[in-house]
């Protein structure tokens, strides 16, 4: 809660500062395309927030979406699929790259850095392949389709104001997915896993399953995360579509609290951390002319939060040993 309590503060700040130095920060058309961008970035954040807690990590997020945005419109207006069948097809390819990934690192202990590394060429590879690096898109096609990630809904008794429609597919996921981790066994199973994995094993816990089925949350979601990126842009480059993605999802996940050790996030503060970055970004395009910067800047704030919760972590240890030496020493 501490940490939350704190990155929250941290976005409050950094929203404050923008909106003295940018009139444009608080204009309508700014805050809902912040709050479409927010939303987009916290669906994927949420799937790899899942892998992290288990104490895995996955950086082939960012080709997942590109191979899942550039797929959708290829199989639609390329070969002429039906909206089910292509769909469908990209669902099914991004739940299949999870359990590709979640059964290489289980089966044969391939440290999950190297599997999603190079997931993170191959996937990029295949859909600079099939689309033969040509600029993929919709054109002025399936704009019912489309309406999944540009469409507005209104908000009951607020006039004048519109959601989104990805802060939909957000809360969705967000409600689930804490419903998941707080309120089932397979959360708990995931949680005490990232804790200490030799002692969830020796606790009769099915490890392998659960790393499987965190890797198939996660590349779920950055599938749907690319599916409704492409819808709101339109149009998806191979080469450079999703690019760094999957270290904006990191970045949000550990400034959110999810521990790169393991065992420990909150759906609640991986959407804070989401909007953080996502202000950051706003920021750095408002009020400076180096938007070019923004990868240091961000880089930045991710070794801040990293290196912050190592010394939390040591003052915890420190305390916790302090006590039990003083409950040693006590008289009885």
């Amino acid at each position: 809660m501490k940490k939350i309590l704190g990155i929250t503060a941290l976005l409050a700040l950094v929203c404050i500062i923008t909106a003295i130095l940018s009139e444009g920060f608080l204009s309508g058309y700014n805050i809902e395309n912040l709050a479409r961008r927010t939303a987009l970035l916290g669906i994927i954040s949420i799937g790899v927030a899942f892998v992290i807690i288990t104490g895995g990590i996955d950086l082939s997020v960012g080709s997942v979406v590109c191979l899942v945005g550039c797929g959708l419109p290829w199989l639609l207006t390329k070969q002429n699929w039906s909206m089910p069948a292509a769909l469908a097809a990209v669902a099914l390819v991004s739940v299949g790259i999870g359990i590709f990934h979640g059964v290489i690192i289980t089966k044969l202990r391939i440290a999950p850095f190297v599997v999603t590394l190079c997931g993170l060429m191959m996937y990029r590879g295949i859909a600079r392949g099939f689309t033969q690096d040509q600029t993929v898109g919709f054109g002025g096609e399936f704009t019912g389709l489309r309406t999944l990630a540009t469409g507005q809904i209104s908000i009951p008794f607020v006039d004048g104001f519109t959601l989104p429609a990805p802060c939909v597919f957000l809360l969705v996921a967000a409600l689930l997915a804490a419903i998941f981790l707080n309120r089932t066994i397979w959360g708990r199973y995931m949680l005490a896993l990232g804790r200490n994995e030799e002692a969830a094993r020796y606790s009769g816990i099915n490890t392998d399953r659960m790393v499987i089925v965190a890797y198939v949350i996660c590349s779920a979601l950055s599938g749907l995360g690319g599916m409704l990126y492409v819808l709101d842009s339109n149009t998806a480059q191979p080469v450079d579509f999703g690019n760094f993605y999957e270290l904006y999802a990191i970045a949000a996940a550990v400034l959110g609290g999810c521990s790169l050790r393991g065992g420990e996030g909150t759906i609640v503060g991986i959407l804070v951390g989401a909007a953080l970055i996502m202000v950051l970004r706003n920021m750095i395009m408002l009020t400076t002319n180096y938007t070019n910067i923004e990868f240091a800047i961000i880089g930045a704030v991710l070794l801040i939060g990293v290196i912050a919760d190592e010394l939390v972590k040591r003052y915890a240890m420190r305390r916790r040993a302090a006590r039990a030496l003083l409950a040693e020493t006590k008289p009885s």
